[in-house]
């Protein structure tokens, strides 16, 4: 059996062709129970490392834009991103191949890397502005990126609903056509005016002569949510008695790689793996690197 083969058990997990259709129409497909609970548990007891500190490796060079949460930083909303490199432990998870597999299914693609992993934790504090994530979609920060199939894999490490504060789909809104956005678009949506961002929600549903229609994801322990990278998406404040604890798993295509994306300014959008991974031949960043963007699926 190679690295990318899936057991019959596991074949039958994967989105059928009516999911796929699902999708493609509405931008978002909740899984079927792609792990375990012995496996998510084995998740947790990573990331309870990871936070305690270990590291199987540390990122050479600190990108300029690096969701970094340290506990100086207090009790707020954490963002870590590169959780797949720096821990073996996490990425033993994420790397699975069935992840991949869906994720290829979904973007009818034959290769799926992973392009970036950020581990979120939502403090227990109702009132706590990190909390609350504005409408956004992935696509704006990821500029520099040449494909449009590109999407993400909500992995949540308990069940997780609304009292939690899920994350939430717009419905459809990958299929809109995009008006009202400036340059600030390829920042991460932690660095954007979060009243540009909803206003922004509202404009383009009223552009594309339709309505914000909002789906919470009620995601069981052990299956996670997938969106496409034009899907506005957002998510409320924890009104729980627990903290929301959640890893973001950004995938790309095989076709996915680096383009040149000029700014009104003259200067070209960049992401933070720009500044980590190899070049390619002609001296662009290769988000090919197996370091830092190994692959999750081959078919």
């Amino acid at each position: 059996m190679n690295e990318f083969t899936l057991t019959e058990q596991e074949r039958a997990l994967l989105p059928s062709d009516d999911d796929v259709r699902f999708f493609a129409e509405h931008g978002w497909y909740l899984s079927k129970k792609l792990f375990s609970d012995s496996e998510v548990d084995e998740l947790t007891a990573a990331v309870d490392r990871y936070y305690a500190g270990e590291r199987s490796r540390r990122l050479p060079t600190r990108p300029p834009r690096l969701a970094y949460w340290t506990p100086e930083h207090g009790n707020v909303q954490r963002h870590n991103d590169y959780v797949h490199y720096e821990s073996d432990g996490i990425a033993k998870a994420l790397l699975k191949p069935l992840i991949g597999a869906v994720a290829a299914r979904l973007a009818q693609a034959a290769e799926i890397r992973v392009f970036q992993s950020t581990l979120i934790y939502k403090p227990p504090i109702a009132e706590e502005p990190s909390n609350v994530v504005p409408w956004h979609f992935d696509k704006h920060y990821w500029s520099s990126s040449s494909s449009d199939r590109m999407l993400t894999a909500f992995i949540p490490f308990h069940d997780c609903d609304e009292e939690l504060g899920t994350i939430t789909m717009v419905d459809g809104s990958h299929l809109w056509e995009e008006v009202g956005s400036d340059d600030s678009a390829t920042k991460h949506f932690a660095e954007r005016d979060r009243d540009h961002l909803e206003n922004l929600l509202e404009v383009n549903a009223a552009h594309n002569g339709t309505r914000v229609t909002k789906i919470p994801m009620i995601i069981p322990k052990g299956h996670m949510s997938f969106h496409h990278c034009r899907t506005y998406h957002g998510s409320g404040p924890n009104r729980s008695t627990r903290p929301r604890q959640a890893i973001s798993l950004h995938l790309q295509d095989g076709d996915n790689a680096y383009r040149e994306f000029p700014l009104s300014d003259g200067d070209l959008a960049f992401y933070n793996h720009d500044f980590l991974v190899r070049r390619t031949p002609d001296g662009k960043p290769d988000y090919a690197d197996p370091e830092f963007c190994p692959p999750v699926w081959r078919s």
